[in-house]
């Protein structure tokens, strides 16, 4: 059974909904907004700012994300974001070892307003080659030769 949102994720989650709103107002971006917080306190907003920055990887997760970076790793926060986070956000979530996301909107009520996601999760459930997006391999070897290099470096910052 999930938890119910606590007051304080009710608290967090507003202010993502009215960086959603109120950048999508202004006409920066589509309408999403998100925030990262540690603890009480948020350290981090961002909205979608896809059309302002001419920048398809500019959702407000991943903006919110290079705001709160200052290590590789954001261990101990917790992304709040107006809807489900996409594949490519979700992805950088976990990349980012956020502790947990909290989200509003889920990616069924994002294609109703004509943002589809499905798409992108359908491909991903598909193998490389037979994807809609042409997929090829080249030069596997010697880019596992980089890998075997890699795994032989003592100095290495493992992320």
């Amino acid at each position: 059974m999930r938890a119910p949102p606590t007051a304080q994720d009710l608290e967090f989650m507003h202010v993502a909904i009215q960086l959603a709103s109120q950048h999508m107002r202004a006409r920066e971006g589509g309408p999403f907004g998100a925030v990262i917080t540690r603890g009480a306190d948020i350290i981090a907003q961002g909205w979608n700012q896809v059309t302002s920055a001419n920048d398809p990887t500019a959702h407000a997760e991943m903006t919110a994300i290079r705001a709160a970076a200052r290590s590789f790793q954001l261990r101990g926060c917790v992304l709040y974001s107006s809807c489900e986070p996409c594949p490519m956000c979700l992805g950088a979530a976990d990349w980012a070892r956020l502790d947990r996301i909290v989200f509003a909107a889920t990616r069924a009520d994002a294609s109703t307003a004509g943002f589809d996601d499905v798409e992108i999760y359908q491909e991903l459930s598909r193998p490389p080659f037979e994807r809609k997006l042409p997929m090829q391999e080249a030069l596997r070897e010697r880019a596992l030769e980089v890998f075997a290099e890699w795994l032989r470096l003592p100095d290495k910052t493992p992320y």
